[in-house]
Parts: C-alpha cells; sequence; structure tokens
C-alpha cells in the first residue's frame, strides 16, 4: 500500500499512545505514512515524526469546537480533492470512533472495528477481529476501490521511534460545517488521579466479585500503589457501582498489557480476559481452582483474598 494516514490524537502537545502504536505499525505496511490532527501541527510534529509520520495534516486550532465533525469533514473534503490515502487507521477511543463513523457516513463507505492485527495482503489491508467474546478471530478486507476505515484497539501493537526527522505541518482546510459544528465546549473537567495511567501502568492490580463488597476495594488500591502500578476492575464490580468505569479492564473497558498483572478475585470471564491476557506475567488469586483465569495464569494462587491480599499488602509495607 503507497500511503496511510493515522488519526493522531493529542492532548497539551503530548501524542496520545494508541496514536504512536498505530503510526508503528502503519510504516511497516505502507511506502508514506502522514498522520491528520484536530489542532495545531507544530507542536506534535517532532513526536509524530520520530514515529514515523513524513507529514501532519493539521486543522489548526480547535478550541471549543468539537473535534468530531471538524476533523471527518475535513478528511473528506481531502480524499474528495483527491488525496485518498489507501487506509485511514483510527484508535478505538472517543474521537476515534467520532471522527471513524462521520467520515464512514461521508464518504459512504463502513468501517472494520475492533481489529487487534493489522497485515497486507495483495496490496489490501487485512484486519483481524475478535468476535463471539474474543473466542474465536475473523479476517476483513475491503473489497472494492477508494479509503479504508480501520478502527484499532489499544496496546494492539508496541510503539517504537524510528529516528524520522519532524514531520512536515501541511494546512488540512474544514469546509462549513453548518448545523454539525453548532455544539460547543464550554468547559472540561480532568478525572483526578495519582500514579500511573491504568492503560500505561507496568504493573496493574485488578479487583473482581470475589472481594465480596465495595469498601474491599481499597486492599486492591493498596496492593496497587505498593508495587508502583494501577487498580483496575472488572466489569461486574464497575456495574456494580463499587468503582467508576474508568477502572474498567476487558472488551468494553481497557486494553492493558503491563509487564505484572495481577488477578485478584476474578473468575475470568472472556470478555476480561480480551483486556489482559497480552500481560507479560499474569499472577491470579481465586478460592475457585476451577476459575478460567488459572488458564492464562503464569502464577496461580488459589486462596481466598481476604486472606491472601492482607498478608501480602503486609509483606510488602515490611520492606519498605
Amino acid at each position: 500500500m503507497d500511503t496511510i494516514w493515522v488519526l493522531a490524537e493529542a492532548s497539551g502537545g503530548k501524542v496520545a499512545s494508541i496514536s504512536l502504536e498505530l503510526l508503528t505499525r502503519a510504516r511497516e505496511l505502507a511506502g508514506t505514512v502522514e498522520a491528520v490532527v484536530g489542532g495545531e501541527g507544530e507542536p506534535v510534529a517532532a513526536e509524530l515524526g520520530a514515529h514515523g509520520a513524513t507529514t501532519v495534516h493539521a486543522t489548526g486550532d480547535l478550541e471549543g469546537r468539537l473535534a468530531g465533525p471538524a476533523v471527518a469533514s475535513a478528511i473528506a473534503a481531502a480524499v474528495a480533492g483527491g488525496a485518498a490515502p489507501g487506509a485511514i487507521l483510527f484508535g478505538t477511543t472517543y474521537d476515534g470512533r467520532d471522527v471513524a463513523g462521520r467520515l464512514s457516513a461521508k464518504l459512504g463507505v463502513p468501517v472494520i472495528t475492533n481489529i487487534v492485527e493489522l497485515e497486507q495482503s495483495d496490496a489490501t489491508l487485512v484486519g483481524t477481529e475478535p468476535v463471539f467474546g474474543g473466542t474465536v478471530n475473523v479476517s476483513t478486507r475491503f473489497s472494492g476501490p477508494g479509503t479504508g476505515l480501520y478502527l484499532v484497539r489499544p496496546k494492539s501493537f508496541t510503539a517504537e521511534q524510528s529516528g524520522g526527522a519532524p514531520a512536515a505541518v501541511s494546512a488540512l482546510a474544514v469546509p462549513e460545517l453548518g448545523a454539525t459544528g453548532a455544539a460547543r465546549v464550554v468547559d472540561r473537567y480532568a478525572e483526578e488521579a495519582t500514579g500511573p495511567k491504568l492503560d500505561e501502568a507496568g504493573v496493574v492490580v485488578s479487583g473482581g466479585r470475589g472481594l465480596g463488597d465495595a469498601e474491599k476495594y481499597s486492599m486492591i488500591e493498596d496492593l496497587a500503589r505498593l508495587l508502583g502500578g494501577a487498580a483496575g476492575a472488572s466489569r461486574a464490580i464497575v456495574d456494580a457501582g463499587w468503582v467508576p468505569y474508568s477502572h474498567q479492564v476487558g472488551q468494553t473497558g481497557k486494553v492493558v498489557k503491563p509487564d505484572v498483572y495481577v488477578a485478584c478475585g476474578i473468575s475470568g470471564a472472556t470478555q476480561h480476559m480480551v483486556g489482559m491476557k497480552g500481560s507479560k506475567h499474569i499472577i491470579a488469586i481465586n478460592k475457585d481452582t476451577e476459575a478460567p483465569i488459572f488458564g492464562i495464569a503464569d502464577l496461580g494462587v488459589v486462596g481466598d483474598v481476604h486472606k491472601v491480599l492482607p498478608k501480602l499488602i503486609e509483606a510488602l509495607q515490611a520492606r519498605g
């Protein structure tokens, strides 16, 4: 494939890790890789270039506006004007899905979603997507001409620098949006958090229904803090209201690939394992010897989390 575009999400002059992952994979699949940014291009040109982008198409300042309508309309106009890449890659994020969905409607082409692998075959990209709760993988490609749209899960690839020079910045004109551009962002709220981000942490400690009640989740937070990691959760306890959705690991939550993943009181439903089975080392603590989580664990502790975790926390505290 000659050219691939990547939607590069950025905030505060820093490019999102998912975008760097996509750039890394894109440069292995195409002769030319270019990025699209909803905002100013200069602050992120060096980081994008270091990961393989030769050009960054930037809309310019979008302060106070939703990125989705502006970026999708700008890309659609560029494609209609003859600047059509062979494929455009989006991260499976709120903004990525928003732009991909709007662009799909404008171009009249579908989006291949939920991708965990991308390969090239006969000059066409083939996306691998898990179905039936992650138990089966299917391969999907576009059979017709035009630009293919692909939504890729975070942590499907590893971000690696290529040593490239800063990307050249090119203005990406945003056409008149009409009613779709009427919405305005009037305020932003950032969740307060300490320690590493869940999807970037080297160590993740997650709790599940086996904890018994919401108050016991503090053990998960204490253990994560002592290990210098982040606290996660299964969907069951998120749905129960014990912890915020931002803590959820799994198919409908965050995908994590830490060096160490500690699953505490988590049985190992397929939907949860999809989000963490790529971890380098998996430790499972569960009193049910038949729990599916033990099937992928490198180390399994058969025991009650209410007895194991306090002892583990105590031992770590004693070591200082």
